[in-house]
């Protein structure tokens, strides 16, 4: 929930509530956690990146917390609040006596500017300081840009110079900028005589979908950073074998660029509590969590991590659990955040979205809409992790949409409650902070994989559509099929897959609300490799790497006064 979503008519903004509230030093922030001035690299007020040698020497002796990861079901383009549900949970655990750490995304400039704002969470469950997260904060994505554009650079050199037997044809590294901007998705390259290269279909992506984001955000040190770096494909040469970054040679200069960037970002909740906001790469595309070394600190360093998955189940949960896990963070207890604004979405089966419908009363159409939430627990379910729903209130919400929400789950037996996280911080999330580290102590869970590597890579695929999707069936295109084939046949079958599809439907198409159960069956157009990141990319319906503004951007009610006060972000 952002403060656009609040209708409190005179209640204060998002901003107002951050700039009120009073912050600690962050050294006494990373204090709670055991760190010292010396382990912070401060970055401006409120802002520090943990020091190489306070993280190799955290990860090496320490015993590990629990993980809480936090999901969704599917919501409206605006979100349903699970920032804000985080960070409202840890704020609360940290009320019951103990010391908890948020670890979220950092947000990308693109929505920001566009519908959904940014991404610091909202109300008293932010973290801050809010205007330069959700700005320029410490640069990473500017040197994940700068690093990405560094490949292309070298790549047309290369293929200018004639070097390497590049196919022009066949080149599959993008140019990358955070921001939104559809104009760039698809471009020509090289034109103006042969001293500018060879011309060329061409594109750009939001930095969040680079795989060099992906990389970063599953790199545990500099040393494993620079091999994975090394391995990610960008061309393949006139015999059709494939050309690496290694093959550039450029591995090195794009780990010098991403060194600092590689080190989490310490902030602190606007309860003064611990907290990294650290990576971003999109769940639509890529695995869509923050960084894995801003987990394992945050295990090492808490009795308990409080982490979020991006989107809904079928997306972030799905693969936090088959590709995130696998690196040793697995969840504990998990958190399935809706509101009833998202249940409405699906029951009204609303496309595209009716924002001043959704405020209007309507208990049935809540009722209509609980298939999506049974869906999002049945994934949960699947990995066999235990898990409380938490309902994110909205100041329009009645009692009566509520109380739909809260009978269904009763009949269902999922335990359920009120985060009231928005309004009242820590204190209005304390009985989902109780419930959740119940769920996390107990030995109720038995967290599995949904697939075993050593399965082919079309028996992954359809295993995440029929298990978590809903499909009847698979179909492969005939260029799937080829893709595929030929991915094993390089040694690439052994990798989790990373499904790329829509957020806004579990299925592959976006109009479809709810959880359809008749005999849908999913469309998988195109695969290839992130080396890297080290996942096999699934396409399937038309997701877009380069996302454009809404006819209204967020950005048009956006300023900065003569004193430098900002107004309009949230």
């Amino acid at each position: 929930m952002t403060s656009d979503d609040t209708d409190g008519g005179d209640a204060p903004t998002d901003m107002e509530i951050a700039r009120a509230a009073e912050t600690r030093p962050i050294e006494d922030v990373a204090g709670d956690l055991g760190l010292g001035p010396d382990d912070l690299d401060p970055q401006g007020n409120g802002i520090a990146k943990i020091e190489q040698d306070a993280i190799r020497r955290t990860l090496g002796d320490a015993d590990e917390g629990k993980l809480i990861l936090v999901t969704g079901t599917t919501a409206t383009p605006k979100g349903a609040g699970k920032t804000v549900t985080t960070v409202g949970l840890g704020q609360g655990l940290n009320r019951l006596g103990d010391r908890s750490v948020v670890a979220v995304r950092e947000p990308s400039l693109g929505p920001v500017f566009g519908i959904k704002g940014g991404a610091a969470g909202g109300g008293h469950s932010q973290v801050l300081p809010m205007e330069d997260i959700n700005l320029h904060f410490t640069g990473d994505l500017h040197a994940l840009t700068t690093a990405h554009n560094l490949v292309s650079a070298t790549l047309d050199t290369k293929t200018h110079y004639d070097e390497l037997d590049i196919d022009v044809d066949n080149v599959s590294w993008k140019r990358a900028l955070d921001m939104n901007d559809r104009a760039l998705r698809d471009i020509v390259v090289g034109l103006g005589g042969e001293t500018n290269g060879p011309p060329r279909e061409d594109g750009f992506q939001i930095t969040a979908a680079s795989e060099v984001m992906a990389v970063l955000c599953l790199a545990d040190s500099l040393s494993d950073l620079k091999e994975r770096l090394a391995r990610m494909i960008v061309a393949y040469d006139m015999g059709g074998d494939p050309i690496t970054v290694g093959d550039l040679g450029i591995e090195g200069a794009m780990a010098m660029l991403l060194k600092d960037a590689l080190r989490p970002n310490l902030v602190q909740t606007i309860e003064g509590s611990p907290a990294f906001v650290h990576g971003g790469p999109f769940a639509n595309i890529a695995h869509g969590t923050n960084s894995l070394l801003a987990d394992k600190l945050g295990l090492a360093l808490g009795d308990y991590l409080v982490t979020e998955a991006g989107f809904a189940a079928d997306l972030g949960f799905e693969k936090f659990g088959n590709i995130v896990s696998r690196r040793g963070v697995a969840p504990d207890a998990a958190v399935l955040t809706t509101a009833v604004r998202s249940m409405k979405y699906h029951g009204l089966d609303m496309w595209p979205t009716d924002y001043d419908l959704l405020k209007e009363p309507d208990a049935e159409a809540v009722r209509d809409g609980l298939s999506n939430l049974d869906h999002h627990a049945g994934i949960i379910e699947q990995f066999g992790v235990p898990f409380v729903v938490a309902i994110n209130r909205f100041p329009t919400d009645t009692d009566a949409e509520i109380q739909a929400i809260i009978d269904h789950c009763e009949e269902q037996g999922y335990p359920v409650v009120i985060s009231e996280a928005f309004a009242e911080g820590g204190e209005g999330a304390e009985e989902l902070a109780t419930t959740a580290k119940e769920l996390a102590d107990s030995d109720q869970g038995a967290f599995e994989p949904l697939y075993e590597l050593d399965l082919g890579l079309k028996e992954k695929i359809r295993t995440v559509a029929t298990d978590v999707y809903g499909a009847e069936d698979v179909h492969f295109t005939e260029d799937a099929s080829d893709d595929i084939a030929r991915l094993e046949d390089q040694g690439y079958g052994d990798m989790p897959v990373c499904l790329s599809k829509t957020q806004h439907s579990t299925t592959d198409d976006p109009t479809r609300k709810g959880a359809p159960t008749d005999d849908w069956t999913l469309t998988v157009r195109e695969c290839y490799p992130d080396a890297g990141a080290g996942f096999v990319v699934v396409l399937t319906g038309d997701v877009l790497t380069m996302p454009g503004l809404p006819a209204e951007p967020a950005a048009e009610g956006m300023d900065v006064d003569e004193d430098g006060n900002i107004s309009g972000l949230f």
